[in-house]
């Protein structure tokens, strides 16, 4: 057991030996190496990057999971009455502890700009949507529990609404006139939310009692309400079932609820990113054979080069076993070390402003961190590559005959 132990330690300290010799062919064999393992912990780390991106713009159009929509039709096609439907709703709230929760309905409300009036999009929510759907500000604030209080409705608008008022600080508490059918409000602006290049037009998030309290007799009774509930995905399929029970009985006879998921999970899949994740393992696998492939055609060629050094040792008695060893251990450690210089060079990329940027679409909220698994994968796919890049220098050099020392 020693006699093994010590061969396995002296084949190691051959090889670093070997390593410090060849210095220069190492270096120039292992370049390929060390690219291959930072484009493969990249690719990985990247990888996470873009997926918490995906993530993040799927939540913010269906919500985080599980996402549950409440919709109430009665016998007629209409919804029911705003109070009943509201006591139903705060009821279940209560009921079933749920803290995040939100009324969501698009409007459109007359806006007084300064250079003239302006029918304005309109979203009306309750304050626990911004978190629920991921709601990013450039600017300001979202609108808090208190803002419901406010005699001037608070207002969070998109950056065309914001160049309409000329841009102000929003420290300033800028303000908006909104034209109500029989009175008027004044607006202020608390946050400003990025618009997409095929936004054009101001648009803005209300609270819904605020919205509601400003709309006419009509507008009211024509406003139509989606019902939004974040909560935890084990119970996401029991509760979906209880609430339609509920809100079927609470609101009579001729009422009929609708429950169901609205976030990517309602695809039912294990893993809806497992396309994007054999993609990128397969390019990352890819580059690693790549890589492999350059290392073995380099190690045979420098082993030729060789030959009358082996057989040397031959001829003062190293074993098969030991050229063996001592041969696959420099292309190992030589590796691993190209592996760690990869894995910390793949680091300094990920973690780059630029490609955050880039991968994140300028969406990116919540940063993950760079993935552990994708370093470990670096270092064992080097320490692999290293083993299989010296097996078959190592066989070779086996073969290698104390004469051929003389012949070449």
């Amino acid at each position: 057991m020693n006699a093994f132990f010590t061969g396995i330690v002296g084949a190691f300290v051959e090889a670093a030996q070997e390593l410090r010799i060849h210095r220069t062919r190492v270096l120039l064999s292992l370049v390929g190496v060390a690219v291959a393992v930072c484009a493969l912990t990249v690719v990985v780390g990247a990888g996470a990057i873009a997926q918490q991106a995906t993530v993040e713009i799927s939540e913010r159009f269906g919500g985080r999971p599980a996402s549950l929509a409440l919709q109430v039709n009665m016998a007629d096609g209409t919804q029911p009455p705003k109070e009943m439907m509201d006591k139903a709703w705060a009821d279940a709230l209560d009921r079933y502890a749920i803290s995040y929760a939100s009324r969501n309905t698009q409007a459109s409300q007359n806006v007084q700009f300064v250079d003239g009036v302006s029918m304005v999009q309109v979203q009306a929510v309750d304050p626990e949507f911004g978190p629920m759907r991921r709601i990013l500000l450039d600017d300001g604030v979202w609108f808090a529990d208190d803002d419901a209080q406010r005699l001037a409705p608070a207002l969070v608008v998109n950056e065309v609404f914001w160049q309409r008022l000329g841009a102000p600080a929003l420290n300033t508490n800028p303000t908006v006139t909104l034209l109500g059918a029989d009175q008027n409000a004044l607006g202020v602006v608390i946050g400003v939310y990025p618009t997409n290049m095929w936004d054009t037009e101001p648009a803005m998030y209300m609270l819904y009692d605020g919205y509601v309290a400003l709309a006419d007799t009509e507008a009211q009774a024509n406003l139509w309400t989606e019902y939004s509930l974040w909560v935890p995905p084990e119970i996401a399929e029991e509760l979906r079932v209880s609430l339609e029970s509920d809100f079927s009985g609470a609101l009579g006879e001729g009422a009929t609820a609708t429950v169901y998921r609205s976030d990517i999970g309602a695809q039912g899949q294990e893993d809806p990113f497992l396309a994007v994740k054999l993609v990128i393992g397969g390019i990352a696998g890819l580059v690693l054979v790549l890589g492999a492939l350059g290392l073995v055609n380099i190690s045979l060629v420098t082993l030729k080069q060789r030959i009358r050094e082996i057989g040397v040792r031959r001829s003062f008695g190293a074993t098969s076993g030991r050229i063996f060893f001592a041969v696959m251990m420099e292309s190992v450690v030589g590796t691993i070390v190209a592996g760690a210089v990869g894995v910390v060079a793949a680091i300094l990329i990920v973690r780059s402003p630029w490609l955050i940027e880039v991968l994140g679409q300028g969406m990116l909220t919540d940063l993950p961190p760079f993935p552990i698994e994708a370093a470990i994968i670096g270092m064992v796919a080097a320490t692999a590559v290293g083993a299989l890049a010296g097996l078959l220098p190592a066989l070779v050099a086996v073969r290698v005959k104390v004469i051929d020392a003389i012949r070449f």
